[in-house]
Formats: C-alpha cells, sequence, structure tokens
C-alpha cells in the first residue's frame, strides 16, 4: 500500500474474522490498545464478550495501518459520541487522520473493521442470529422492507441482512453511501459495509446469503473459525 499516512485518496482497507483469528494474529496483542480502552474492559465481566471487544479494537488498528502504512502500535484511535459529544465512547475516528473515517463491530467469536475515506461504516453477526421481534424491527427498518423478508419461507436470514445494513448505514452517519452485503461462510458470519466502496465494490450490492466468497481480504495465519454459538437478537454493536 503506498498511498502516504492520512490521505484522503488513500485505498479503503476492510477486515472480517473471528475472534481467535485476531488475538493470534503476529501483529497484533492486547497491549497496544490505550490505557481508556483498557479501563472500559474492566466492567466486562464475560470473558468471551472481554475477548471480542479487544478483537474489534485490534482489528481497527490493523485496518488502520495498512491504510496509512503505519504501523499497528503508531496508530491512536479515538472514540467520540455524536449525541453527547464526551470521549472514550461512540463513533471512533484516527485523531492524526482526518481524512480517514473508521468504523469496528464485534458480536459472538467475530470480529470487523474498516478504515477508509470519508464517512465508513460495518457491521457483523452470526449467521445464526435472527433479529426481532418483527413489531421492533418494523419501527427501526423499512416496513416495506421488513414485510417482504417476512413474506420470504425463511424471514430470518433476509431480515438479519437487513438489520445489518442499517447497522453498517447507522455507524456511518448516513444513508446516501455504497453499501454491500455479504456472506462469509468460511466464519459463518454476514457482513455490511457502508462507504469504503473500494474495498467491498461500489453501490448498493446485497449479496446472495449463499456466495462463496469475501470481497475483503481475509486474515492471515490464523486458526480455523471457531463455531457460531447460540442465537441472540443483535445488540447494536
Amino acid at each position: 500500500m503506498n498511498a502516504g499516512p492520512g490521505r484522503v485518496g488513500a485505498a479503503p482497507v476492510a477486515l472480517v474474522a473471528t475472534t481467535a483469528e485476531v488475538l493470534a494474529h503476529p501483529e497484533l496483542d492486547e497491549d497496544l490498545l490505550a490505557p481508556w480502552e483498557r479501563r472500559r474492559l474492566v466492567g466486562i465481566r464475560v470473558p468471551a464478550r472481554r475477548d471480542d471487544v479487544v478483537a474489534a479494537r485490534l482489528l481497527l488498528r490493523l485496518c488502520a495501518s495498512r491504510a496509512t502504512g503505519l504501523p499497528p502500535r503508531a496508530v491512536e484511535p479515538a472514540q467520540r459520541c455524536p449525541g453527547c459529544g464526551r470521549d472514550g465512547h461512540g463513533r471512533p475516528y484516527l485523531p492524526d487522520h482526518p481524512g480517514l473515517g473508521a468504523s469496528f463491530s464485534h458480536a459472538d467469536g467475530l470480529a470487523a473493521a474498516v478504515v477508509g475515506p470519508g464517512p465508513v461504516g460495518i457491521d457483523v453477526e452470526p449467521l445464526t442470529r435472527r433479529p426481532g421481534p418483527v413489531p421492533v424491527l418494523r419501527r427501526l427498518l423499512p416496513h416495506d422492507e421488513v414485510d417482504a423478508a417476512c413474506a420470504e419461507p425463511d424471514p430470518g436470514p433476509a431480515l438479519l441482512r437487513l438489520w445489518v445494513r442499517r447497522e453498517a448505514l447507522f455507524k456511518a452517519g448516513r444513508d446516501d453511501v455504497p453499501l454491500t452485503v455479504w456472506t462469509d461462510l468460511r466464519r459463518a458470519a454476514v457482513v455490511a459495509l457502508a462507504g469504503a466502496a473500494g474495498a467491498a465494490g461500489a453501490g448498493r450490492a446485497d449479496r446472495d446469503a449463499g456466495a462463496a466468497e469475501t470481497p475483503v481480504p481475509p486474515l492471515s495465519p490464523g486458526p480455523a473459525p471457531s463455531p457460531p454459538r447460540s442465537p441472540a437478537p443483535p445488540s447494536g454493536r
């Protein structure tokens, strides 16, 4: 990657991985996290969830490293809430690279992250997850799209794709950016990417849930993907 640090023209980088893959990656270590991030980890009592959070934050650093050409240790993401304006939570960003957007997601043994020019958002969920209940989804998603999904013989996968699309656009902070939804069969995950069209194809595309390929570069090396866990409602992470 030859784009200079923080250039608006830097190539977007999106990565999807299992938590185990991230934690085993030779470029990544929990010591990369900032003190404020480690303080937030103290309140997470479930070890598996803690690992997911660590993996997502480390994966964001790897994306930023590949987008800027800097080593992961030289990248220092921050977070700011657009609602209250406070730091330490909310939307991630790269203070030293204002031309690049950043986003990450984690869910039940999975992690995803993206760094690219302009607003970006990413969301990942296990294939087995089923969002609901439907009345709640109708309040959050377009009625006609929810109704069309519910008309399918098995509404679950279609509703899940609608959910990750909505989450990715929410994280990007706008709904007029390119949007791609695809299935990572190797990791039993469904992923949505808003913005960063160069990382996963331009335009609004919803890839078939049976698609065999992943349109973003996988992490390597890494162990085999962990088996999916029990279904649970999406958390909006």
